[in-house]
């Protein structure tokens, strides 16, 4: 009903648009500045060199915009609640992500310290709350930063 799955693979598509462009127009750059003067005749960057940076910019561009589609996922999230508390009443949401919190500690920030003892689909989808900079990177905020945006009515 919120449209969640087509707006992130826009949002994701379109960062991704970002990514490929930024890392090619870097490449270019890198390539055209090692060129030397002397290679008049050449037409251009050398071709493998272009590529392999082309490569790398993709990778490091394409790690630093994942906080940006995480952070809008964390929005979704967020209105995703506000969508619940709306449908079934803010209480009964609380009481959901509650139960959430004691039937999987691991989803809480404190029950979850890379001590490797989370549940592995939870780490492999970035769902359970991440600490320091790695909160960056988790799609989805804190139990604890949910529970407490409904009781204060904020979302």
């Amino acid at each position: 009903a919120n449209g969640d799955m087509v707006t992130m693979t826009l949002v994701q598509g379109v960062v991704n648009a970002f990514v490929m462009f930024f890392s090619r127009i870097a490449a270019f750059a890198i390539s055209q500045a090692m060129r030397s003067n002397d290679d008049e005749r050449d037409s251009g960057p050398n071709p493998f060199v272009n590529m392999m940076l082309v490569m790398l910019f993709d990778i490091v561009f394409g790690i630093l915009a994942m906080p940006i589609v995480a952070r809008f996922s964390r929005y979704r999230e967020f209105r995703a609640d506000k969508g619940g508390a709306d449908l079934a009443g803010r209480e009964k949401m609380i009481a959901a992500l509650e139960s959430l919190q004691r039937a999987y500690p691991q989803l809480a920030a404190e029950g979850n310290h890379g001590d490797g003892k989370a549940d592995p689909n939870f780490r492999a989808m970035q769902i359970s709350s991440k600490t320091g900079v790695m909160a960056l990177f988790s799609t989805h905020p804190p139990l604890e930063v949910r529970i407490e945006a409904l009781r204060r009515g904020s979302i």
